[in-house]
């Protein structure tokens, strides 16, 4: 995440993956998607808030890859396009009860965070700008379950903390995250304890409804990462000055929301169970009405701007102000860095401020 730790090393997103960089320590440089660029593109430039706000992003976006692989080696498919892992046949079983086509949709998220990723390095290089690179903070383990790699990981899905508030504040017509309102959560326990969302170890792997909590915890916590990015991409853009890089934001920020709108519509199939190992209850959430019937997966119009104006169908939060370190609380207390060193919360907070400090010229 910090913008000074690039790799020489460039390649296009999928012959860096051939070559065995993700499969090794997950490795993602900068890319030559832009790096032949005519010298008058290179030499363009960025200023230093739109600059800062591309770090910043392709950071989440480097997060957002490790924690999406992890997935994808348990209970994606492991091709060319996102390769890694063999598959755990027991816990993808138990993922496909949200959806039978969940191997595929968990495989195309990760392919599209790789590009994320990828294609913001190679542009930040293209302008001269500092890339992000994260490696040396690849230390947390991996699940020693079947079909999982044994490399460094710079998150830790197995004790998670999992905020499912996205769920109400998307029903409710009259609450909204930027006027300060705080929204129920939709399974209360995930919130409040530590759980995991992959198997630690093929032990996990029994008794079934254990096994299918933590397929459940997987399916909140899907799109847990991808309301944040939704919101994210939306915030951030609105203190970018140069009009290409706003147009970079509008055009990655919709795919994040069509991945949170597949994953909120993935959860609500989640079966209604307790945990026999930890009490962990996924309630019933059609039992209690339409703040969290299962089917409205489309936002709700809500108050935006003053609770004066008609109520409106929008994406939320969009408040810019502390937009990053937002995300970079929201993701700690998620549990996603437990056992990461010091120094690299220090980078993501610098990053964060970094960003926050961009105006809009």
């Amino acid at each position: 995440m910090e913008p000074n730790e690039q790799s020489e090393h460039v390649s296009s997103r999928r012959s860096f993956l051939f070559k065995g960089a993700v499969l090794g320590a997950g490795t993602l440089g900068a890319g030559r998607l832009l790096a032949d660029a005519a010298p008058a593109f290179a030499s363009g430039g960025l200023s230093k808030g739109d600059a800062a706000i591309l770090q910043f992003l392709a950071a989440a976006e480097l997060i957002e890859t490790d924690l999406w692989q992890q997935y994808n080696e348990l209970a994606g498919i492991q091709d060319r396009e996102v390769p890694g892992g063999s598959g755990n046949p027991a816990y993808a079983a138990a993922v496909a009860v949200l959806d039978e086509d969940m191997d595929q949709y968990i495989h195309d998220n990760t392919d599209d965070e790789i590009s994320h990723a990828a294609f913001l390095n190679a542009y930040l290089k293209a302008h001269g700008a500092k890339t992000v690179n994260l490696d040396r903070f690849r230390r947390l383990p991996s699940s020693q379950a079947s079909g999982a790699q044994q490399i460094g990981r710079l998150t830790n899905l197995m004790e998670l903390s999992v905020d499912t508030s996205y769920w109400t504040r998307y029903r409710s017509d009259s609450q909204n995250p930027d006027f300060g309102d705080k929204l129920p959560q939709a399974v209360p326990g995930l919130a409040a304890g530590r759980f995991p969302a992959i198997p630690r170890s093929d032990d996990d792997l029994s008794p079934p409804d254990h096994l299918q909590a933590i397929a459940n915890t997987a399916g909140f916590h899907f799109a847990f990462i991808e309301q944040g990015g939704t919101s994210l991409y939306a915030q951030l853009a609105q203190r970018v000055t140069q009009p290409e890089v706003l147009r970079i934001l509008l055009s990655i920020g919709p795919t994040e929301a069509m991945h949170f709108q597949t994953w909120h519509d993935k959860a609500g199939n989640a079966p209604p169970l307790t945990d026999p190992t930890n009490g962990l209850v996924f309630p019933d959430l059609n039992a209690d009405g339409e703040l969290t019937q299962t089917n409205l997966i489309m936002p709700e119009p809500t108050v935006f701007l003053r609770r004066r104006f008609p109520i409106v169908s929008i994406i939320r939060p969009t408040k810019t102000e502390g937009a990053a370190m937002g995300a970079v609380r929201a993701l700690t207390a998620d549990g996603l860095f437990r056992g990461q060193s010091g120094e690299f919360f220090a980078v993501l907070r610098r990053l964060a401020r970094a960003a926050e400090a961009a105006r809009r010229r």
